[in-house]
């Protein structure tokens, strides 16, 4: 289970070259900050070694070091120096690669060395209780060592303290070693002073149920780990691929860009790509999150980890296996654990203080009192070891990274990645969402609705010549036009000649000799025509009499173009006029039709607690004004420059508070950097939204953005019940332990074993959260 990058490096003055060499070694016992810090002072003892990352979520270590002055080998033995194993050490057949991401592989936790020692030790410690206390007149003087008589309990006993206080305290031996005050260290400590001076049935009690909890613990996070694996997993390793006309299966990792792979149905596809023969539908909820098979045929993108459905495909190659969408998100999710939420940070100080001085009040409490009042040694020595067990803050260490890590894979594998824990944290307390209009509320994608033919002229005149004029253009709405145009019979586009764009109102270009106009009508009133600057709509689409009984032929079309082209923007379209300097020909209207999701989606944001739910757009007022109470916004901004989005945004956290802002990563990066938080939609595929927002949703699906803020909102939740009760149950346990409340096995299975289980649990939630559109209802089970 191991990676590793070659850079080559050119020593300054000297000809050899040395060369930094980057392992991943894979570390499973390394699962708890703690861990990683005795793992870390070792390595950094290490003359040579220049960077290392530890992440004990992943049961990973990433090591850099000069291979000049240091081999492989030194940073496995520094580790395991440590007293923790490395697993998977492949050094002596390894190749150079610049792999992707590994993970620590899962564990035989209960039938490990460990466990076996565990359970050994449990065996004798029962057997031992048993002669102790219920069959006491069968426990017979076996021995007797230093004029110290042993039972035949006190033997088992000593058997158990052997056998299951092996891995503790060598574990608390290497923490020595390492200056590391950690649960090792004082259990390790706890198990030796206790047998020292005769306390079997403590130190083996603490002995067994200590490395029952280890276990434990282990089991938990390698359930937390199961998240990475799956996500990991997606990933295909093979991929059949037509070279020189025969069918080949090599590896993904050796197929280059441009080859061509076959994905028949009920595969995987292998690497990012596109179609160039086959028809399918393709699963792509492990990119998307999207539940609905897609339909791909010639030209369509597909992403490596998707699923072809039933049709044969042929994928064009477009990215290698280590740069796919797919390994770029397990990338950034691994990641993410390294960029830690504010409590996350709270949590790391605090444990800095609370173990020394725990550490001191078991001390005292061990001492003062025999020395100071003359009360009972072993009671109060017992009560001194049972608080060395409490001020270990294992379950309070934890709490935040599990949490994060439980939420930011769930978010992953329902097609939403966020870039790290600090990113989670705060989109649970956003107080107002800013949304892009065009590929967020609505669906991008621009087509023509209506087709309005003025005075003589006829729907085909007026498509004829906008098409004619729109064909040099490189606008959506051409494109909008010229398909519409394409889809109509019997419309032949004339030449044009003296094309000329007019930035933000319009084109123009000769046709048959005559300058004509394509654009808003703003452009119109600067040529001359007297379009009214307000509007009002009446129903039937027809200018009442009362208006027109008494105009001119002229005077009544031009009231009724006009009522016409009000209602169309009152409606949330974009009218384009067609016309001449002395003649308008007639206007087309284009739509971006809303996605169905995004009402709902702005309800549901409502009902969770967002109280503003904001519009910005550089589209017309009309249409923003239409857009805005379609979808339920709480306000809307149009006409919006992208720097003028940014004022939005400050405006909005002036305001309220902390701002999320959803756009497309692209047009709207400034605002999406201004925000708290940048989101950005559709981002599969798309590296710049990949790389500048600091979440993105990577299908075009709206109703993620509730789950997303549910989720956050849940994390920040889990995370503070993690944290305050573990310090609240460590609190209580502490007060408890003067009292004589709590024994050395009470703080052993509730603060130790019970915390960690319970943290990692309630963290293991986060995992079980879907979106609204995978089942129809609340996101929160």
């Amino acid at each position: 289970m191991m990676t590793e990058n070659v850079d080559a490096v050119e020593q300054t003055g000297d000809s050899k070259q040395a060369r930094e060499l980057s392992v991943r070694l894979a570390v499973p016992e390394m699962d708890c900050p703690s861990c990683a810090q005795k793992v870390g002072k070792a390595l950094q003892r290490v003359d040579g070694i220049t960077d290392t990352t530890l992440q004990p979520t992943t049961g990973t270590a990433t090591v850099t070091y000069n291979s000049d002055r240091v081999t492989e080998a030194d940073v496995v033995a520094a580790i395991e120096g440590a007293g923790y194993d490395v697993v998977g050490d492949e050094s002596d057949s390894r190749e150079e690669s610049t792999g992707g991401v590994e993970i620590a592989p899962p564990s035989e936790i209960w039938t490990s060395s460990r466990a076996i020692k565990t359970w050994i030790g449990a065996g004798f410690l029962v057997f031992g209780l048993l002669f102790e206390f219920v069959l006491t007149g069968q426990n017979i003087e076996a021995a007797t060592v230093l004029d110290y008589p042993l039972t035949l309990a006190d033997g088992l006993f000593l058997v158990a303290i052997a056998v299951s206080g092996y891995p503790v305290v060598r574990g608390g031996y290497y923490s020595a070693k390492n200056l590391s005050l950690d649960i090792d260290f004082l259990m390790g400590t706890a198990i030796i002073a206790a047998t020292g001076i005769g306390y079997f049935v403590e130190a083996a009690t603490l002995a067994v149920l200590f490395s029952i909890a280890e276990l434990l613990e282990d089991y938990a996070m390698d359930r937390a780990r199961n998240s990475l694996r799956e996500l990991m997993e997606l990933s295909p390793d093979e991929a059949t691929v037509r070279r020189n006309g025969d069918e080949v299966t090599v590896a993904a990792e050796d197929v280059d860009v441009g080859e061509t792979v076959i994905v028949r149905p009920g595969e995987k596809i292998p690497l990012d790509g596109s179609v160039v023969e086959g028809e399918s539908a393709v699963d792509e909820s492990s990119i998307t999150g999207e539940s609905v098979p897609i339909d791909k045929s010639s030209g369509d993108e597909v992403f490596a980890g998707s699923i072809n459905a039933e049709g044969y495909l042929e994928v064009e190659v477009t990215s290698t296996a280590g740069d796919s969408t797919l390994s770029k998100i397990i990338e950034m999710v691994q990641g993410a654990q390294e960029k830690k939420t504010e409590k996350e940070q709270f949590v790391d100080r605090f444990s800095g203080y609370y173990t020394p001085i725990v550490v001191v009040l078991a001390i005292l409490t061990a001492a003062v009192p025999p020395l100071a009042f003359g009360w009972p040694w072993q009671t109060w020595f017992i009560r001194g070891l049972t608080l060395l067990v409490i001020a270990c803050p294992c379950a309070f260490v934890i709490s935040t990274p599990v949490s994060v890590v439980s939420g930011i894979t769930s978010a992953a594998k329902n097609g939403v990645l966020i870039k790290g824990g600090n990113h989670l944290e705060a989109m649970g307390e956003i107080d107002a969402i800013a949304m892009d209009k065009t590929g967020t509320l609505t669906k991008g994608e621009l087509t023509v609705t209506d087709v309005i033919p003025f005075g003589d002229y006829s729907e085909p005149d007026v498509l004829r010549y906008g098409a004619g004029l729109e064909q040099r253009s490189e606008h959506p709405i051409a494109e909008a036009i010229l398909t519409h145009t394409e889809d109509s019979e019997g419309t032949d586009l004339p030449p044009v000649s003296n094309f000329e764009s007019l930035t933000g109102k319009g084109i123009q270009a000769t046709i048959d000799g005559e300058t004509y106009y394509a654009g808003k009508p703003a452009l119109f009133e600067e040529l001359g025509f007297d379009l009214p600057q307000a509007r009002s709509v009446t129903d039937g689409g027809v200018v009442p009499e009362e208006v027109t009984e008494n105009s001119s032929p002229e005077e009544a079309e031009k009231e009724y173009a006009d009522h016409v082209l009000a209602g169309l923007e009152e409606e949330g379209r974009t009218v384009v006029l067609i016309g001449t300097e002395t003649e308008l020909l007639g206007g087309i209207a284009i739509a971006d039709e809303v996605r169905p999701i995004s009402q709902r989606a702005v309800e549901r944001l409502h009902e969770l607690g967002i109280g503003h739910v904001v519009m910005l757009t550089g589209d017309n007022e009309g249409t923003a004004q239409a857009i805005a109470e379609q979808v339920g916004v709480d306000e809307y901004h149009a006409e919006l420059l992208p720097d003028q989005k940014v004022e939005a945004i400050d405006e909005l956290s002036d305001e309220y508070g902390d701002v999320a802002m959803v756009g497309d990563g692209v047009n709207d990066a400034p605002a999406l950097a201004t925000a708290t938080v940048g989101i950005a939609m559709g981002a599969a595929g798309t590296d710049t939204a990949l790389e500048t927002a600091d979440i993105a949703l990577m299908g075009d699906d709206l109703s993620k953005l509730p789950y997303l803020y549910e989720l956050s909102d849940k994390a920040g939740n889990v995370i503070q019940q993690n944290i305050w009760t573990s310090l609240g149950a460590k609190a209580l346990l502490a007060i408890g332990v003067p009292l004589g409340y709590v024994s050395v096995a009470v703080a052993v299975v509730v603060g130790d074993m019970g915390m960690s289980l319970g943290v990692t649990g309630n963290a293991m939630r986060l995992s079980r959260m879907v979106p609204d559109t995978l089942r129809g209802g609340d996101s929160s089970k």
